[in-house]
């Protein structure tokens, strides 16, 4: 899964994202010159249940970010740098939150809520002129061919001009299954879910969660497939500079109990709709990622596309039972360890052992 991270010039974007992969070089994406990156997505229980079975390797889920040239409405017109952000599956737009005279702002001052809004109306625009592109040729087509598919897409995209003319993003366009599925096929920018990513100033750090908050609630509000996160990119340099131990002893001096890279995956993770499963044993303990509400049998072919095919039955305990009695022979002792079938939804941080053919 894809995060493209944008902003405007001198917001931190690409010291946010070089702390959060330790990618440093350019590499090509496509056409475009951007930089990918794959980062480890903070999971303590998995350092919980390799303290139970000591294996020699523990792998976490991972989430992969593109970091892109500073957006704008030229780079917006441009070929090469649209096909490159459609194919992202969601965007982290860097928002500049902190007072620093040596760094000019491109807009004369600093208002996170106003950029924000400035770069989706440029997505708006874009995904407009995509809509009335379509429409036309639809048009046309409709003229030749007599088709339910055509007429059912005319109609969508009726809707979705409609409601991108009253500057809303289609991300707030409720649709449900096929509908939303065949709108999401055209990649539009303001349908990708958003994460409004804060990067605030050292003295406003112990207050980190409170903007986080505030923001949120004033400008995300009922705004669907949207979310907020906030860091302060000159504590995260350092942080990535010292040992786990002086790197909690600092956050401590902020009253922060984590650091706020490890909360931007965190809800990058969420905003994409996605969760982990586990999976523990003596060779390996593993998060696997999966879309939140899929069954046991796709969480199975997660792992392998064998165990999807040949899928018996799943071994499935909470995490938390797993350390708690000190592994698989005190939940089976307790009856916690449970047997489900293929139609069986798998949860946030449930253990699961597939049993194949």
């Amino acid at each position: 899964m894809k995060t493209a991270i944008i902003g405007l010039p001198m917001v931190g974007k690409t010291s946010l994202f070089t702390i959060l992969t330790g990618v440093h070089e350019s590499t090509r994406m496509g056409s475009l010159e951007a930089r990918v990156g794959v980062t480890k997505v903070p999971d303590a229980r998995l350092d919980e249940l390799a303290r139970i079975f000591e294996p020699p390797k523990v792998t976490h889920a991972t989430l992969e970010y593109l970091d892109f040239p500073s957006i704008s409405k030229e780079a917006l017109a441009k070929p090469d740098y649209l096909a490159s952000l459609r194919v992202a599956d969601a965007i982290a737009h860097v928002l500049r939150a902190f007072e620093d005279q040596s760094v000019p702002h491109e807009k004369g001052s600093v208002d996170a809520a106003r950029d924000l809004e400035d770069v989706d109306f440029e997505l708006i625009l874009s995904d407009l002129g995509v809509v009335e592109k379509r429409l036309e040729r639809l048009e046309k087509e409709r003229k030749k061919i007599k088709s339910a598919d055509l007429d059912r897409e005319a109609e969508l995209l009726e809707m979705a001009k409609t409601h991108l003319e009253s500057n809303a993003p289609l991300r707030t366009l409720q649709l449900a299954g096929d509908d939303e599925k065949r709108l999401r096929g055209f990649q539009f920018l303001s349908q990708k879910p958003l994460l409004a990513v804060l990067n605030i100033g050292e003295g406003d750090a112990s207050r980190l969660h409170e903007v986080e908050a505030e923001f949120r609630e004033k400008h995300l509000a009922g705004r669907a497939g949207a979310d907020a996160a906030a860091v302060c990119g000159k504590i995260e340099a350092e942080l990535a500079e010292l040992s786990p131990a002086d790197a909690k002893e600092l956050l401590a001096s902020y009253g922060l109990p984590d650091s706020g890279l490890d909360r931007l995956i965190s809800a990058t993770y969420r905003l994409l709709g996605l969760m982990s499963f586990l999976t523990a044993g003596e060779t390996e303990v593993r998060a696997w990622t999966i879309p939140v509400h899929s069954t046991a049998v796709k969480a199975a072919g997660a792992i392998h596309s064998d165990f999807e095919k040949k899928f018996i039955r799943a071994e499935v305990v909470n995490w938390r039972a797993l350390v708690d009695h000190n592994g698989y022979p005190g939940v089976r002792e307790k009856g916690l360890l449970r047997l489900e079938g293929k139609e069986y939804i798998v949860k946030d941080g449930d253990v699961l052992v597939i049993r194949h053919g």
